[in-house]
């Protein structure tokens, strides 16, 4: 038994290189200071060296969630679909860990992440903007089989572990308590969030640093085969996440401004990815391990991508980001100042030539936009 433990927290450590989640945790306060003062200067570097020409496109590694992305980059859909327009893309691979500078710093347009990850910075200044959903829940929530906790009304009172104090994981399971009366923020919440490294929350709460933990896909699937833990929340079951894009496609708002083709064509190319990780979950994992983008076997991660949804969705998505938008301006997140509406039509604006969906065909290799 030791043994098993010692090797699950071996390839947790491995798999969690540089975080391996479906995306970066929350940015950091070094990060949210730095957002506001650089919009200008990203909006400068991105109208000069990306709109209308060459779109520059981050792939995230080390994330199995990101398979749409590193298909479309290895299938060749981001080239197809923005030469179909007159342009070309730039693809930097890099940690999911990095987008937020990457965006920062003008050296990137367009890129992928967990939408709750984006919501605080964006609220903040960040200048991106969502332009369709990836795919749904990828985040779980766990307490030891001995705890004595049977579902979310148990955690009042106590500790959850968390990969970051502003990670999706935090800000979805804050909606979820407070739906249920808890008071999640204040002197007088009651529950506590602690931030630790993604590959160190097993075992936080296996010792009982913990009274719960919170984790992304495939860190989560891992966590659960290797310790006697039990899930109390699962946003890809739970009836208010089920239907909700944790991972959505996005952009500079540079981007949307001044090279709205340009936004279209990449958000065609990853539905494309994602509608043939939908269809083809055991040659998507392939593909992403073949082209290095991550670790793992192929059939542990086909399971990960075919027990999540990639069905690709534009509406779905923005009803998302609203929800989420109006939860976390009740909870005291986000500020009640924001207008709802004009922000979400900002942050999610409608894009000519972006389908609500694509569906792929394996057996004839064709896409159908919807």
């Amino acid at each position: 038994m030791k043994r098993k433990k010692w090797l699950s927290v071996l390839m947790i450590a491995v798999m969690s290189a540089g975080l391996a989640a479906c995306g970066q945790s929350g940015a950091s306060e070094e990060q949210a200071a730095r957002t506001e003062t650089s919009a200008q200067e990203t909006e400068s570097a991105s109208s000069e060296e990306g709109a209308g020409g060459t779109v520059r496109i981050q792939v995230s590694k080390d994330t199995v969630c990101g398979v749409a992305m590193q298909v479309a980059a290895e299938k060749g859909y981001f080239e197809e679909e923005l030469a179909a327009i007159g342009q070309t893309c730039d693809i930097t691979v890099a940690a999911s860990s990095e987008t937020i500078d990457l965006i920062t710093s003008g050296k990137v347009d367009a890129a992928f992440g967990l939408a709750c990850n984006f919501i605080t910075p964006i609220a903040n200044g960040l200048p991106v903007s969502f332009v369709t959903g990836v795919h749904t829940g990828c985040t779980k929530f766990y307490v030891k089989a001995d705890s004595g906790i049977a579902d979310l009304n148990g955690l009042k009172g106590k500790t959850v572990g968390v990969p970051g104090l502003n990670d999706s994981s935090t800000l979805n399971l804050k909606r979820k308590l407070a739906d249920l009366g808890f008071v999640v923020n204040g002197p007088d919440a009651d529950v506590e969030f602690v931030a630790y490294a993604m590959p160190d929350l097993p075992l936080a709460l296996e010792n009982g640093g913990v009274d719960a933990i919170g984790l992304h896909e495939p860190v989560a699937s891992i966590a659960e085969k290797s310790y006697d833990f039990v899930k109390v929340l699962d946003t890809g079951e739970d009836e208010k996440f089920v239907d909700e894009y944790c991972c959505m496609a996005l952009v500079t708002q540079d981007m949307i401004d001044n090279n709205p083709e340009g936004a279209a064509a990449f958000a065609r190319a990853v539905q494309k990815g994602a509608a043939f990780a939908q269809a083809n979950p055991e040659e998507a994992a392939r593909i992403q391990i073949d082209g290095g983008y991550v670790s793992g076997t192929v059939e542990d991660n086909s399971q990960i991508i075919h027990c999540l949804n990639f069905n690709p969705s534009v509406s779905a998505a923005r009803t998302t980001f609203s929800n989420a938008f109006s939860d976390l301006q009740k909870t005291g997140d986000i500020s009640a100042d924001l207008d709802e509406a004009e922000f979400t039509a900002r942050v999610f604006p409608v894009l000519e030539g972006v389908p609500e969906t694509t569906v792929y065909d394996a057996e004839t290799d064709t896409f159908t936009a919807e």
